[in-house]
């Protein structure tokens, strides 16, 4: 496979805002008061500048109706995570002024960067642990009380800039076994942390089926998955797993618990017609010179379970978090 279409497929450039959940709360976490996010682009709801092609037309075109920063159609994991656990979602670090004010981070802080990884990336953006260190500092300031950090939830989403980092760096998938191991090291290490500032629950994402994106499978028309990628994200996914089944161990109780993104991704595309196609196809908020679109969107993206060529859509969020929805609610009993 090409080193080119590798590299793409990691790098994920994705900024999002503070938008409120659409629909109900789920209120299925129990007692839940605050939510913290950090990580990459699954998870972020507005940390990187509004330069970002996610900020504009058709971006947000489902939900709120124009671009709010998320690099979807509407909501992203982070969303149907905080509604699952009955808060709104919360704001993005980068829009939030006032850490005095306790409304405006009474639902907690979302820390995530899109394009970040757990070390750093080819962006200059804050890492995993640049990202934890903005929260130890909140603590510090005494912005949260050890009860609302005893009663709050951490979502930590990985998908896979740190590898697309370092195939550019690199220039070949020599080594790439023992850098996972390193990844999921640091990974461990910043979850410990977390927990450490007396946060009890911390769901992780594994790595979804990089092979099912539309930029793996463009190539052949969106007809079939990239089998050597997907392997790669089971194995990463595999080797996550383990470690979380050891942390567990030495925590003595289920404080970290496993997202299956592969599984669920795959249950989402089961039996959707041009599962692999994404909705808006092109430089997706893109314009010429002209300022002519580059892009074509589908008549109705509530059909697609892809976005763009990376990202899900609102509606492929949905069907992925309806797959996760029972096993996060198992790991609460």
């Amino acid at each position: 496979m090409g080193k080119k279409v590798v590299f793409t497929l990691f790098i994920c450039f994705i900024i999002a805002s503070a938008v409120p959940s659409k629909g109900k709360d789920d209120d299925g976490g129990r007692n839940v008061k605050l939510l913290f996010a950090f990580g990459d682009s699954y998870a972020d709801t507005g940390n990187l500048p509004s330069v970002s092609v996610s900020w504009k037309t058709p971006y947000g075109l489902t939900f709120p109706g124009e671009p709010s920063g998320r690099f979807s159609d509407g909501r992203v994991l982070t969303d149907y995570i905080a509604s699952f656990f009955g808060v709104r979602a919360p704001l993005a670090y980068r829009r939030i002024k006032n850490f005095d004010a306790k409304s405006v981070v009474q639902n907690g802080i979302n820390f995530a960067h899109g394009g970040s990884g757990v070390f750093q990336t080819l962006s200059d953006l804050p890492n995993m642990t640049t990202q934890i260190d903005f929260l130890q500092q909140l603590v510090e300031k005494n912005v949260f009380s050890t009860h609302d950090l005893s009663s709050s939830i951490a979502l930590v989403s990985v998908a896979g800039n740190d590898y697309g980092a370092y195939l550019a760096r690199n220039g070949a998938f020599q080594g790439l076994e023992g850098f996972s191991r390193s990844v999921i090291n640091q990974l461990m290490s910043n979850v410990r942390r977390l927990n450490s500032f007396g946060i009890k629950k911390i769901f992780m994402t594994g790595i979804g089926p990089l092979g099912c994106l539309p930029q793996s499978t463009a190539s052949n028309s969106y007809q079939n998955c990239n089998a050597a990628l997907n392997n790669f994200s089971m194995s990463h996914n595999q080797l996550l797993e383990q470690n979380i089944f050891h942390l567990n161990s030495e925590a003595a109780s289920p404080v970290f618990s496993y997202l299956d993104l592969y599984t669920s991704f795959l249950s989402a595309l089961g039996g959707v017609p041009n599962r692999l196609k994404p909705c808006c196809i092109g430089g997706c908020g893109g314009v010429d010179k002209n300022g002519e679109k580059r892009y074509v969107v589908c008549e109705d993206v509530s059909r697609s379970i892809f976005w763009d060529s990376i990202h899900p859509s609102d509606s492929g969020w949905g069907a992925v978090f309806s797959a996760l929805r029972e096993s996060m609610q198992t790991s609460l009993v």
